[in-house]
C-alpha cells in the first residue's frame, strides 16, 4: 500500500476520518485539565534555533544507533496500549513499519496482538515495555517469554502507580480494550527501586526506566546501573499540572553524566522537535500519538509515512543549522524564547482537525 500524504497535517486529518470519537478521545486525550500534556508542547515552542551559516551542508547524515542498533533517524516508536483500536494488526503493523524504514520499536505490554506474535510479526530489533500488573511468579513468566521471543531490551515503565482520570474519554463513556480486563493495582502501586532491580537482575537485558522526571531518580538511576534513562510524563496521561518533558531534559541530563542515554517522548511533531530534544542532550526521541495517528490514517504505510516526514523535516532542520550529523547537535543550537501561540495537542499545526465529528 503507498500514501501519498504530504504532511503529518494532513495525515492526522485522515486518522479522525477513520476513528469513532472514543478511541479518537483516548488518543488525543490527558489526564484532567490536561495542563501536562499542553505544557510538553510549549516546552517545544519556547525554543528558538540559532542557526550558523556558510557551513557545508551538502551531505547530512540523520542516523544514529541505539543499544547496538541502527536507526535511520533517532525517533523510535513508543509503547501504546490497544493499537488494535487503530488499526486491526495492531502492534504487527507498528513492528511492520519500524523493521520498513529502519528504526526500533517499543513494544507495549498491554496491546494486541501477543508479545511473540509480535516478536514474530517483523525483523527489526525490538523492546518490550513492561506494566507490573502481577506478582513476582507473573512478572518472571512474562520476562522470560519476552527473553524467548528475542527482545533486544526490557523498559520498565513506572509512571503508573495509578491510572489518572482522562476525561475525554471519560465523557465518551468509552473504555480502551486493556482496561476491560480487570487486574490487581497494587502490584504497579507497590513498585520500588528495589523490585526495579530485582526485575533488572532477572531479565539481564538492557534496561530502560520509563517515565523519569526529576534530577533527583536520574541520579537514582545511574546509581542502579541503568542502560536508559526515558524522560516521560506518559504524553500528559498520568499526573496532570507536571512540567513539559523537554523543560525536564537539561537536569536529567546532567544528572545522568554520561552514565546512561536518554530518550524523551511527549509533544514532539516535527522533525524540528527531534533536533531541539537531541541539542539539549537526548539521543532519541519516540513517538507515540504520532505513530497511532499514522496507523489509524492507514495501517503500517501511515507510519513509515509518519517516519518519513519527519525525516525530512530534521534533515531541512540540520541543514538550515548548519549541522552535518545528529551529534553535532548540541545545546549552542537552540535558545529559550517566547512561544507564538498558546499550546495545546496539535498546535505544530495551523489547522487543527476538530475534536467531534458533527
Amino acid at each position: 500500500m503507498t500514501v501519498d500524504f504530504v504532511t503529518n497535517e494532513e495525515i492526522i486529518q485522515a486518522a479522525r476520518r477513520n476513528l469513532d470519537q472514543g478511541p479518537w478521545d483516548y488518543l488525543v486525550g490527558g489526564s484532567e485539565s490536561e495542563t501536562t500534556m499542553r505544557r510538553n508542547r510549549l516546552a517545544f515552542d519556547r525554543l528558538a534555533f540559532r542557526p550558523r551559516v556558510l557551513v557545508d551542508v551538502s551531505s547530512t547524515d540523520p542516523s544514529t544507533t541505539f543499544l547496538g542498533h541502527p536507526m535511520r533517524i533517532p525517533v523510535m516508536l513508543a509503547p501504546i496500549g490497544s493499537l488494535q483500536v487503530f488499526a486491526p494488526e495492531g502492534g504487527c503493523a507498528s513492528a511492520q513499519a519500524a523493521a520498513e524504514f529502519g528504526t526500533v520499536q517499543v513494544v507495549s505490554s498491554v496491546t494486541e496482538p501477543s508479545l511473540e506474535e509480535i516478536a514474530a510479526g517483523a525483523d527489526g530489533p525490538k523492546v518490550f515495555q513492561l506494566y507490573v500488573h502481577g506478582d513476582w511468579d507473573w512478572t518472571k513468566d512474562i520476562v522470560g517469554r519476552v527473553k524467548q521471543a528475542g527482545y533486544s531490551a526490557l523498559c520498565l515503565t513506572v509512571d503508573t502507580a495509578r491510572y489518572s482520570r482522562r476525561e475525554r474519554q471519560m465523557l465518551s463513556r468509552w473504555t480502551p480494550p486493556t482496561r476491560r480486563r480487570p487486574w490487581d493495582p497494587t502490584h504497579a502501586a507497590s513498585l520500588t527501586w528495589e523490585k526495579m532491580a530485582r526485575i533488572k537482575d532477572f531479565a539481564g537485558l538492557p534496561f530502560i526506566l520509563k517515565g523519569v522526571a526529576t534530577r533527583e531518580d536520574a541520579l537514582l538511576a545511574v546509581e542502579h546501573g541503568i542502560d536508559v534513562i526515558w524522560v516521560s510524563n506518559h504524553g500528559g496521561r498520568q499526573l496532570d499540572h507536571g512540567r513539559g518533558t523537554m523543560d525536564m531534559l537539561a537536569d536529567i541530563v546532567q544528572a545522568a553524566g554520561g552514565r546512561a542515554r536518554i530518550v524523551l517522548d511527549g509533544g514532539i511533531q516535527r522533525g524540528s522537535d527531534v533536533a531541539k530534544a537531541l541539542a539539549l542532550g537526548a539521543d532519541a526521541v519516540a513517538i507515540g500519538r504520532l505513530q497511532a495517528w499514522g496507523l489509524a490514517a492507514a495501517g503500517r504505510a501511515g507510519v513509515v509515512r509518519v517516519l518519513e516526514i519527519l525525516e525530512d523535516e530534521l534533515l531541512i532542520a540540520m541543514a538550515l543549522l548548519g549541522v552535518t550529523s545528529v551529534d553535532r547537535l548540541t545545546p549552542e543550537y537552540v535558545c529559550q524564547a517566547d512561544a507564538v501561540t498558546a499550546a495545546h495537542e496539535m498546535s505544530a499545526w495551523v489547522n487543527k482537525p476538530v475534536d467531534r465529528i458533527l
